[in-house]
């Protein structure tokens, strides 16, 4: 069973964080509360999150200023930030909020179809990414327990089916993650959205890394030393 993403939501106004709720419940994931930009650091600590809906006007640490501790944080650095905001100053205010490290920023009163819209395309590739860590990190289990055992046999043979099946099995359910990040991309492709397709771009360069150490591990491959794409 596929664990829920969580998504952060950041609002000082309780109303807003209702509105937001119920526009976001379609999407069946996990939403996490936060009414300040310090309820929201804390909350960054220990979870880890898809995609920060932040409000840019909050009083004390304002959305701008929570943007920029979490973007250095290397735990956090990463994390989408969507910012919403009723006030238009104009370009040199949506420029701040990029600036700050937003990969969309949207005025209020928003469109809840488009603000759902976006969040799950951020949704559908943290999940992605997840599946990809979680395969990388069976591949690298097995490479230090399975392969090992069975390069050991003294030629009997007996370990060899087992790496194989596994190498089988490995193949089998990157194939599936593939098959979904293809699709997701051929979405992204329509929706033009060049902070998600720049994600689903960084995305698909971890699978091909991940599936050339796949194919340098079947047999007739060689005996080099199998260097694994960095998933961090």
């Amino acid at each position: 069973m596929v664990q829920k993403a969580k998504i952060l939501l950041v609002d000082d106004r309780p109303e807003n964080l209702l509105a937001l709720e119920a526009i976001l419940s379609a999407l069946d994931q996990t939403l996490v509360r936060a009414s300040s930009g310090e309820e929201a650091l804390k909350a960054l600590l220990t979870d880890d999150f898809a995609v920060i809906l932040l409000d840019v006007q909050m009083p004390g640490m304002d959305g701008f200023e929570t943007a920029a501790h979490i973007k250095r944080r290397e735990r956090t650095r990463d994390i989408p930030i969507i910012f919403l905001t009723a006030i238009n100053h104009g370009p040199h205010h949506t420029f701040r909020g990029y600036a700050a490290g937003a990969v969309d920023y949207i005025s209020k009163p928003f469109d809840p179809w488009v603000l759902r819209a976006k969040v799950s395309v951020f949704v559908d590739l943290y999940t992605k990414n997840v599946q990809l860590r979680e395969q990388a990190a069976l591949l690298r289990l097995q490479l230090e327990q399975g392969v090992p055992a069975a390069a050991g046999a003294n030629g009997s043979g007996g370990g060899s089916a087992e790496p194989a099946g596994l190498l089988a099995e490995l193949s089998a359910r990157l194939a599936a993650v593939e098959e979904q990040a293809e699709a997701l991309s051929k979405q992204l492709d329509e929706s033009a959205d060049a902070a998600a397709v720049a994600t689903a771009a960084h995305l698909e360069r971890k699978l091909n890394g991940l599936r050339r150490a796949l194919d340098a591990l079947e047999p007739g491959a060689g005996n080099g030393v199998v260097k694994l794409p960095n998933q961090e």
